[in-house]
């Protein structure tokens, strides 16, 4: 079996879809991407098609040794995540091949269901209310919310309360029977970190996320030492050896995206080395249904999986949703919020191949994220 062909889509509402078909027919999807660089990891995925087309696609290891170690430059969020797409979708191929799904082919499933959290949007307490409401109503047991907006760089005591009040009406919102998470987006300083951290305690989040960028990993083992809430991080961390630090520093949480750090090949390494540290993984994944279906097939196969991110419904998504490109909608129907094992080949997922082709010829859907300024004027953290 060779590669004879790879495609990919850039498509609403900020995703990069990639398609490799093999001469006998079989077809694998990924989702390699970085959200408002997606054109830019378009042509690295058509620079490593170059050395694929016309290779065995069930070599996946020898492939992501080659595309990751052979140039002389490496690394970096563009290439790793032009790996992960690719990874992906020649896992989907080696499962539709054996005519199994994705997790058998790691191993086996140590689990047949996975806890998934939903997305909140919404900056006031009213809103932040509605929105738990109506997830609880739809049957998850956990969700996440941002933290913060801009921040100051050392934040203001109105800045921590708002932070505070957030945590409070989201714990008052869900009683003590579920949990919800904050995501900082790296908006805060090590200082701000210090002084945000132990004010939340009395609302017991189940993590506190990107506290401070990855850049401040060094300031990671007193954040830790500082604070009595879980820390996660990981969605900016592209391999093993970005995540060394992290978990030597006591991080509780390590959150490698399936589209971003080198694809199921790598991430599966990074919950191993989690594993050894007695840390917990937890995909990060608000992208869209590969890159999910993904997460999931690695989430039944690993022991230490926490909880999955997921992008149903989700703020940030406007003109296109989770199932928007999806013939069957059955492998992401949670059950009283859980994600269940499916038995499909491959990563699981029939991708509606018309209606991806049909986003990609629109080209004014190019996403860029915004730029947010501090009142000084200086460049804030978005």
């Amino acid at each position: 079996m060779k590669i004879t062909r790879i495609e990919t889509f850039l498509v609403p509402p900020r995703w990069l879809f990639c398609r490799i078909e093999t001469d006998d027919g079989l077809v694998g999807w990924g989702e390699p991407v970085v959200e408002g660089r997606a054109e830019v990891v378009r042509a690295a995925v058509e620079v490593f098609a170059e050395y694929l087309i016309g290779q065995d696609p069930l070599r996946i290891q020898d492939h992501w040794q080659v595309l990751t170690k052979a140039g002389f430059y490496r690394d970096g969020p563009v290439l790793s995540s032009a790996v992960a797409g690719i990874d992906q979708a020649l896992w989907d191929i080696a499962g539709k091949a054996y005519d199994a799904p994705v997790h058998a082919l790691l191993g086996g499933p140590v689990r047949d269901l996975i806890r998934v959290y939903a997305w909140v949007g919404g900056d006031e307490p009213d809103e932040l209310a509605d929105g738990i409401a109506a997830q609880v109503e739809a049957g998850f047991t956990a969700v996440k919310l941002n933290a913060c907006g801009r921040m100051s760089p050392i934040a203001s005591s109105a800045e921590v309360d708002a932070v505070v009040a957030r945590a409070a009406a989201a714990r008052e919102c869900l009683g003590p029977d579920r949990d919800f998470a904050l995501d900082c987006h790296g908006r805060f300083t090590p200082a701000t970190a210090r002084r945000v951290l132990p004010e939340l305690a009395p609302f017991r989040p189940l993590f506190v996320e990107e506290p401070v960028l990855p850049e401040h990993q060094h300031a990671l083992a007193s954040l830790v030492e500082a604070s009595p809430v879980p820390l996660a991080t990981g969605e900016r961390i592209y391999g093993r050896a970005g995540f060394l630090p992290v978990l030597q520093a006591g991080t509780a949480v390590v959150q490698p995206d399936l589209s971003h750090a080198g694809g199921i090949s790598e991430v599966t390494r990074i919950a191993s080395l989690a594993d050894t540290f007695g840390a917990l993984f937890a995909p990060h994944c608000p992208l869209g249904p590969i890159a999910l279906a993904a997460s999931l097939q690695v989430g039944f196969a690993t022991p230490n999986l926490l909880i999955q991110e997921q992008s149903l419904g989700i703020h940030y998504n406007k003109d296109a949703d989770l199932l928007s490109y999806v013939v069957d909608p059955e492998p992401f129907r949670f059950v009283d919020g859980h994600a269940v094992r499916g038995q499909q080949p491959g990563l699981g997922v029939t991708v509606d191949e018309a209606a991806v082709r049909a986003a990609d010829r629109d080209a004014a859907h190019k996403w860029r994220n915004p730029v947010w300024r501090h009142p000084d004027g200086t460049l804030a953290e978005w």
